[in-house]
């Protein structure tokens, strides 16, 4: 078997590569490695309902209990693996991934995601063929479905807890909101409006196919006309689980993760509340978020990509915040995981604190240019093993002479490689990547 678990779990193209078989051995799994009692959750691609059914069937075939939550971001998930204590916690969803797609990943009974050990006894699991004969219930002992009907009021209530304490002035506030036919349609506008924001909202309506599809936080330029149409003071985009959110601001331009997060770090800063003067990001943040947490005297640790890799570091180091340029952003305090709800309140409650424009908080950190190509490849992993990749690799670091960043790697959740390049200049940047992308695409390329 190919191996299951990515950067963000178990994930592609629904009902061909993740079947209802994988879905199944996957809920007998989560009873077998952790317990009876399962909270699941899903976005709203069409193939979330076979899927869940498939899981919830392999929960219920070895006597577990499926605490059914729905639709419901991501983070609720975690939130409430923790909070109606419960074994684990599973969301059916592919996060920015496109319709066609869908993924299962796993939180524990704190609502953490798993370690890279863990996910490899997952699929171990499913290898074996699940769960064998004669560990089957039957009868009385067979598992059964309980609904979870305010799953979705008790994470909003949760969200707006993390602010509602200084009576900060989101009623000043005119928010353009693109939920991106995703999770975030059913909480997002009810938690801003709920602090008394003005809320004006794109894609909140959802037919199982159009999740992620020229919306939402992969793709700004419906958020921007949006601003731009109405005046909104900053605008906030979420992914289809609404595990990160992007913004822009009054004038449409893009704030990105490594923007929010330093911004939210200054402000944890400056309020004596950033644990360890240490923020944590991955290899993939700009260059000018480096240089602003250095001007300011803050430590950066950096980790591979993917929300649980920081995730790792912030509870191996104590720290509070941590991100992605992506717009996952974790702060340990409010939940275990990436979260975008939560993320755009503490980014929108750090600006309020100031009395200042979105724009102007912003402009703490400058870009350095930044160039990303994706390769579709035939496989994405031999990428560090070839020369050819290696030797154009070297030689346009030698060119750039310290002045610049380049990162190839495989992508965790698609079969690409992603080319990164950060340089003086857009142009530089530019020419570079596309230097290493041509010779990834002549040697990994799918040939078409």
């Amino acid at each position: 078997m190919a191996k299951l678990f990515g950067t963000d779990g178990a994930r592609g193209v629904a009902n061909t590569e993740l079947t209802c078989d994988i879905a199944f051995k996957l809920g007998q799994a989560a009873v077998a490695l952790f317990g009876k009692t399962v909270v699941v959750g899903k976005d709203t691609r069409l193939s979330g309902d076979m899927l869940e059914a498939a899981l919830g069937a392999g929960v219920m075939s070895l006597g577990g209990t499926v605490l059914a939550c729905g639709i419901i971001p991501t983070p609720g998930v975690a939130l409430l693996a923790r909070e109606l204590h419960a074994d684990c916690g599973i969301v059916i969803s592919a996060s920015h991934n496109p319709p066609e797609y869908n993924g299962i990943k796993f939180f524990d009974a704190q609502g953490f995601k798993l370690s890279d050990e863990r996910e490899a006894e997952l699929e171990a699991f499913v290898a074996q063929g699940g769960a064998a004969a004669s560990d089957l219930p039957s009868g009385d002992a067979v598992g059964v479905i309980v609904p979870v009907e305010d799953a979705c009021e008790l994470y909003i209530r949760h969200a707006i807890n993390t602010v509602a304490d200084e009576d900060l002035p989101f009623d000043e506030l005119k928010i353009a909101l693109d939920t991106g036919h995703g999770a975030s349609s059913l909480t997002t506008a009810r938690a801003l409006e709920e602090l008394g924001a003005e809320v004006l909202v794109i894609n909140d309506d959802f037919s199982g196919t159009d999740i992620n599809v020229e919306c939402g936080s992969t793709h700004l330029e419906p958020l921007k006309q949006l601003v731009a149409a109405t005046g909104a003071r900053v605008g906030i985009a979420h992914d289809g689980d609404a595990d990160r959110v992007m913004l822009v601001d009054a004038a449409g331009n893009e704030i990105d993760g490594d923007v929010v997060e330093a911004v939210c770090a200054l402000d944890l800063k400056r309020r004596g509340l950033l644990a360890g003067n240490t923020v944590v990001s991955t290899v993939m943040c700009n260059l000018g978020f480096t240089k602003c947490m250095e001007e300011a005297g803050i430590s950066i640790v950096q980790t591979n990509v993917g929300d649980k890799y920081v995730l790792a570091q912030l509870r191996e180091g104590g720290y509070s915040i941590g991100g992605e340029q992506s717009g996952h952003m974790i702060f340990l305090e409010h939940n275990s995981t990436g979260d975008g709800l939560i993320t755009a309140l503490q980014f929108l409650a750090a600006v309020l604190r100031q009395g200042v424009s979105v724009a102007e908080a912003a402009s703490v950190m400058k870009h350095f240019p930044q160039e990303l190509i994706n390769v579709r490849v035939t496989d994405k992993h031999s990428v560090t093993q070839n020369p050819a990749v290696a030797s154009i690799i070297a030689a346009k670091n030698e060119e750039m002479a310290g002045s610049g960043r380049i990162l190839v790697r495989p992508s965790g959740t698609e079969p690409l490689v992603r080319v990164m390049v950060e340089a003086p200049t857009h142009e530089d940047a530019h020419a570079v990547a596309q230097a290493i992308a041509d010779v990834v695409e002549r040697e990994m390329g799918l040939g078409e």
